[in-house]
């Protein structure tokens, strides 16, 4: 069931159903970002929408998935519903995404690439605290 803010912005976008087709479609949308391709690691994808003219993207999936980005030792969980507002080489108002620090689970709310260095990611969590990461830490698996 897609949360009310899905749902706003659901007329004008293009959705997608089905997992091989969904991740297809998140990965060229990464990729036209400028992101790194393996961001999104999502398995059982149910949907995946943009809209284009708002710069919304959502992913549906079938249960929530806790993946480790080896090259990092970073675990992070995406929920069943991960939404976010693009631009060129970021995500921003991210919801749906958690990432582990010490023992807490903290939300990620931005993911960026900054001009000055564009080898390094960079993840904001709700407190405000940021970490940067190489960018080929979230190459495609």
């Amino acid at each position: 069931m897609a949360s009310q803010t899905i749902e706003s912005y659901r007329q004008g976008a293009e959705i997608h159903c089905g997992d091989d087709l969904c991740k297809k479609k998140s990965i060229q949308l990464l990729e036209e970002l400028g992101l790194p391709k393996g961001l999104l690691p999502l398995e059982n994808v149910e949907e995946f929408g943009y809209n284009r003219a708002a710069g919304f993207m959502w992913l549906i999936q079938k249960k929530k998935k806790e993946h480790t980005f080896k090259k990092i030792k970073q675990t992070v969980s995406y929920a069943t519903e991960v939404t976010a507002f693009v631009e060129q080489r970021k995500l921003k108002k991210i919801t749906g995404v958690k990432t582990k620090e010490l023992l807490l689970w903290l939300s990620v709310v931005e993911v960026y690439i900054d001009d000055p260095s564009p080898e390094k990611v960079t993840f904001k969590t709700g407190t405000g605290l940021s970490d940067s990461f190489p960018v080929s830490a979230f190459e495609l698996e």
